[in-house]
């Protein structure tokens, strides 16, 4: 779910695009486009494959020789509406350099028939896909050597996932600590090489979006495109918490400057220069990349890359230390790394790769928002069919970054290197040597490198080395308290930093020692290995952590401990709890807080009260508030409606940057359990959502293709009556206290004066004959005294009563009884259980009827 509001004012918006140029932009060639690039003196891009080798690229990864595999989206937006998005015709592809020139000159298909490939992770010869609409991973493997994939087993079962397509995992990374990272899961994953068997561990939500990428250190990078944030949560590991720090971005990070003069921008005008009609701010960042190899220009090294295809551009970022705080700058001022007035470049990956240099992933065409933004009536579809944005699709380019300087590097031969060799490599100057040597020892199991191993921590003169060392003893099993203590001795702090990181594996073992070690180093004198510590003792549930945080408050001023430790203490928005929850309705709960925190929060913030926009004005928000939004706590047909086809257009006067799209991918329970939460959350108080009537909604409203107006949606369902003054009310027990459930006071109520028994009954009589849909019988002022069970029932005289249009067992203090709507001037409640020392109460009373 990403918002319950719309985008711009569609009238205004259009109206901006009238007055603006629609021209079709030239299709370039390769070699025409290379011409166009704007780079910073002394470097260039370099083209490494294109059309027709390759078509739609969206990942590009590198096996342990060298061969690179690309993830083709060849369904991915081939008209304006999205048609055939989920045809399974995509394919991942492989491409060889047989003779050692540099060049690429075999190129297979080693996988077919695929419904939009998004992760591509290599193991030893082995390749993890994961497609769109799930969570499965599989492994695939050429057995034969004709670069055809002729294995498929599973390596993850994971089950489907729904949601659009931009709103899924992504970045599939072999970290340094040797887990498996993505995007949006809240999880990550672990191989045990000898068993195969893959294990789960949750982590804070990281807001990403599209790539993953890690640092020299191990540190996952992440970025978000749908909240206009670029870099997030990049201060500490995500498995530890979704840190930030004061000014970690320099002023005007966001701003960005393009060369193309096309606003087709989701945002709409807000977010392009009135002028120059250049995109003015992040919208799309995506496909982030830490450069960590060897044969750039050191400038580059540690720099974090990623493409802003909106902006047909390449933003590079310096990230700064300070204090043990990660602060973020764009080293061109008014300007970009790399940036292109050719319309259809777009940027979105990036990887450090075999040679040293950095490849960038060009996919090469008009449209890059996927459909849901572009439907009729959109400010996007007016841009897009003015300048014919959607003919430019089947193309596809990869470059590669080089400078002047740069020597072609040496092409791994990996897969059949001896592990001893293997170990030597993990004090590559390239990372993903490092990296890759790393894995392939692991996935060996390959024990028998331990002593070089350990020799190497001691002697190994270049501390990501030493590094790499760690890791890979942790992963093979082999480290133990002895030498977890002499690396927490190591004159680098990161190597001490991952020394206490890897002392948690220990912790798990049953190797309770390592306690003692991590006490220790909060007395280091660099502030980031005190917060490791610090963070290690919470996440292993050390009791002394708060002790340890208040003492190195006092005792350490880095901006570490200063800043980042006490968020250690600060959780999120706690799953509601309150007695008359039933087990199942706490597990639903549960599991709308994971979506929401995954999914909702980067537009409706964490607090439910709208995300402000990044750089925007005092109370700007990306999406309404949910909190007493009257969308979400009325009918329940209104937020259901919400989610499963859209809203659009402006709400209660006001307009939101971005859309809320269908999602009516996702099933019952996922919509039923995230809008329970919701309704629950944030200071709300309302009845849960129940998959049934998601199931409802959804049948009946099946046939609807386009997403709500506010309007529209409210006039479709049915609403609280409002003449309640003019009911007649009468009742079993105490007829002269019935006023009281409809005065509008919670404080006042009806209330039957004894215990519960069947057969008590309350009685409306409205001024005229209603369609009448459904109850609200609120007792909040006294939550035990809702009944225990009811049976409803409808009459136009008084006299004749219909049978039971709704029965039930009571569920909370505010319950919601909806039934098929019929016409009926008297409704009568009547109580069907017995609840011994409990008055059957009603504080507030509600029809819904149309």
């Amino acid at each position: 779910m990403k918002n319950l509001i719309s985008i711009l004012s569609v009238g205004a918006a259009l109206l901006a695009v009238d007055a603006l140029a629609q021209e079709k932009p030239k299709f370039l060639s390769p070699e025409e486009s290379q011409k166009l690039f704007q780079l910073p003196k002394g470097y260039k891009l370099e083209l490494v494959l294109s059309e027709p080798h390759i078509k739609e690229p969206a990942v590009v990864v590198f096996d342990g020789d060298g061969s690179m595999f690309v993830a083709e989206m060849r369904t991915y937006m081939q008209d304006i509406d999205g048609s055939g998005k989920f045809d399974k015709v995509s394919r991942v592809s492989k491409h060889m350099d047989t003779d050692g020139d540099g060049e690429f000159d075999k190129h297979t298909v080693f996988i077919d028939k695929l419904l939009l490939p998004r992760i591509l992770l290599p193991l030893d010869d082995r390749l993890v896909v994961g497609e769109t609409n799930t969570l499965d991973l599989y492994a695939y493997r050429d057995t034969d050597g004709d670069g055809v994939a002729d294995e498929k087993k599973l390596f993850y079962k994971g089950g489907p996932r729904g949601g659009n397509l931009e709103h899924q995992p992504s970045g599939l990374i072999w970290s340094m600590d040797n887990w498996l990272y993505t995007t949006y899961n809240s999880y990550r994953l672990r191989l045990d090489p000898v068993s195969g068997e893959v294990r789960k561990e949750g982590t804070a939500n990281n807001g990403g979006q599209w790539g993953l990428t890690q640092d020299n250190y191990g540190k996952p990078w992440y970025v978000n495109a749908g909240g206009e944030r670029g870099p997030v949560n990049f201060q500490v590991p995500i498995v530890y918490g979704a840190f930030n720090a004061r000014d970690q971005f320099e002023p005007n990070y966001r701003t960005v400057y393009p060369l193309v003069p096309i606003p087709d921008v989701q945002g709409g005008p807000r977010r392009f220069r009135p002028q120059e009609k250049t995109l003015n701010h992040f919208t799309a960042t995506c496909g982030q990349e830490v450069y960590r190899g060897d044969r750039l220009p050191e400038e580059l090294l540690g720099n974090l890359f990623f493409g802003e295809p909106v902006g047909r551009l390449v933003r590079r970022t310096v990230i700064e230390n300070d204090g043990g705080v990660s602060k973020l700058s764009n080293p061109h001022p008014g300007s970009e790394f790399i940036r292109t007035p050719d319309a259809y470049f777009r940027p979105i990956n990036a990887v450090t790769a075999p040679d040293g240099t950095l490849y960038i992933v060009d996919m090469y065409r008009g449209i890059i928002q996927e459909g849901n933004w572009v439907r009729p009536g959109s400010y996007l579809r007016k841009v897009v069919q003015q300048y014919r944005l959607d003919e430019a699709i089947g193309r596809g380019r990869i470059w590669r970054l080089v400078h002047d300087t740069t020597k072609r590097g040496k092409q791994p031969r990996l897969l059949q290197a001896k592990s001893t060799e293997l170990v030597r490599y993990l004090g590559h100057p390239n990372g993903w040597w490092r990296d890759t040597a790393q894995k392939l020892l692991i996935l060996r199991n390959d024990k028998s490198v331990g002593p070089i191993l350990e020799e190497r921590l001691s002697k190994a003169g270049h501390h990501l080395e030493r590094l790499h060392v760690l890791w890979t003893l942790e992963g093979l099993g082999l480290a133990n308290a002895k030498i977890v203590g002499k690396a927490m001795t190591d004159e680098h702090p990161q190597v001490r930093i991952a020394a206490i990181r890897v002392s948690e594996s220990l912790h798990k073992q049953g190797e309770d020692s390592v306690a003692s070690d991590v006490a220790k180093m909060v007395a280091d004198p660099e502030g980031e290995v005190v917060l490791q510590a610090l963070m290690s003792a919470k996440h292993l549930n050390l009791p002394e952590w708060p002790v340890w945080l208040t003492s190195a408050r006092v005792t350490n001023n880095s901006r570490a401990i200063q800043e980042l430790a006490p968020q250690l203490g600060r959780g999120g928005v706690p799953v509601p709890t309150r007695p008359n929850f039933t087990a199942a309705q706490v597990k639903m709960l549960k599991k709308g807080e994971g979506i929401y925190k995954t999914l909702c929060f980067s537009c409706h913030g964490k607090d439910g009260r709208g995300a402000p926009i990044p750089d925007g004005k005092k109370g700007e928000t990306l999406a309404a508030s949910f909190i007493n939004n009257r969308t979400i706590l009325g009918h329940p047909d209104l937020s259901i409606n919400v989610v499963l086809h859209g809203l659009t257009g402006p709400v209660d006067g006001e307009t939101y940057p971005n859309q809320m799209i269908p999602m009516k991918s996702y099933d019952d329970e996922w919509i039923a359990s995230v809008l329970s939460y919701v309704r629950n959350s944030f200071g709300n108080n309302a009845p849960f959502i129940e998959p049934t009537q998601v199931a409802k909604v959804r049948k009946e409203t099946a046939s609807r293709k386009t997403p709500w107006t506010i309007n529209a949606l409210r006039g479709s369902v049915p609403r609280f009556l409002k003449e309640r003054k003019q009911w007649k009310l009468t009742a079993s027990h105490k007829p002269e206290a019935v006023g009281s459930a409809v005065d509008g006071n919670l404080g006042t109520r009806f209330d039957t004066g004894t215990p519960m028994v069947p057969g008590m009954w309350f009685q409306i009589e409205l001024p005229a004959a209603r369609e009448v849909s459904g109850l609200r019988l609120d007792a909040k002022g006294s939550p035990q005294d809702y009944p225990d069970g009811y049976s409803i029932s409808l009459s136009q005289d008084g006299k004749a009563w219909s049978k039971p249009v709704a029965t039930g067992r009571g569920t909370g203090p505010v319950m919601e009884i909806f039934f098929q709507g019929a016409p009926a001037k008297f409704i009568k409640i009547t109580q069907t259980g017995r609840r011994t020392g409990k008055y059957w109460s009603i504080h507030e009373l509600q029809i819904y009827a149309k």
